[in-house]
């Protein structure tokens, strides 16, 4: 996702995603800016997974722990183009079996459309000939601002989720769901994303910030899950899903990262919405599956 040019309440269009000029910009960049992620995204502790018994290595690529499948990620390849209108675009992918160390042979397929009331719609699907982990999501990087405006911390995030998953020092859930009550990860009445981003909470210190798995409360429906809101622009952004988790990632690592028109991106300076399974739900039975 290249571009995502929005009316202002002045009726000003602002591109409110972070990316590059060109192709080289995507080639080299790490930050996964506006990616596709799969097979798996987010994180697998220790990078081992066992399915029906057989146990397969993937890539240690984040502190001895897989993160986003490895470096040989799917937003690094050539895909093909599927179907194609005026308003809707489906690009394919063949996955060959242990691909990134997983097994089955897979066809993955991620569709964008844009309708006429401003809706973006991402679709994943994927057929594979085994049991096999499928957790894909979209890792766009939002400044409703525009990207070129500096920090999302004056944002307004919202989020229908009453327990998040906590991470270790690594990230990796510990298996815990915790009440985000009396917590700095309660947005459930909105609330702007820099008010306690800095506050002295063990989870937030751990992450940087935030970069944390919340538990929606869609009960696997296709239902609303986030609004994001921006007073300086006007614009407002829903996010929907049917996935039961949504990482929120305030780029903490991001840092001097050249981007469109020349624009220096750091740290702060947008939000990632990720709708997806939670992270490392293959080694917890307490977590939905991602089998």
């Amino acid at each position: 996702l290249v571009k995502l040019n929005v009316p202002d309440k002045e009726g000003n269009l602002r591109d409110v995603v972070l990316g590059y000029d060109d192709v080289t910009g995507y080639e080299k960049g790490g930050g996964s800016f506006g990616a596709p992620v799969g097979r798996n995204a987010n994180r697998i502790g220790g990078a081992v997974i066992t399915i029906q018994d057989k146990t397969y290595e993937l890539e240690k690529n984040d502190n001895g722990n897989n993160l986003h499948s490895g470096t040989n990620y799917y937003n690094k390849r050539i895909w093909n183009v599927g179907e194609k209108t005026d308003s809707k675009i489906e690009f394919v992918l063949h996955s060959p079996d242990g691909d990134q160390g997983y097994p089955g042979t897979a066809d993955i397929y991620v569709t964008y459309s844009l309708d006429k009331d401003d809706k973006l719609d991402i679709f994943y699907e994927a057929l594979s000939d085994k049991d096999t982990i499928l957790n894909m999501t979209n890792h766009s990087y939002f400044n409703l601002d525009g990207h070129n405006s500096g920090s999302v911390l004056q944002h307004t995030l919202t989020l229908e989720a009453d327990y998040f998953t906590p991470g270790d020092a690594q990230s990796i859930p510990t298996g815990e769901i915790l009440p985000v009550e009396n917590t700095p990860m309660d947005f459930r009445e909105g609330r702007k994303i820099g008010e306690r981003i800095e506050e002295e909470y063990e989870p937030l210190r751990f992450g940087n910030g935030y970069d944390h798995n919340w538990v929606l409360k869609n009960k696997g429906n296709f239902e609303k899950v986030a609004e994001l809101m921006a007073e300086e622009s006007g614009i407002v952004m829903e996010t929907y899903t049917d996935r039961p988790g949504m990482q929120i990632y305030t780029a903490n690592f991001v840092e001097n990262e050249v981007g469109k028109e020349g624009v220096v991106y750091g740290k702060r300076s947008a939000v990632c919405l990720e709708t997806q399974c939670y992270p490392d739900a293959v080694h917890h039975e307490n977590f939905p599956s991602p089998v």
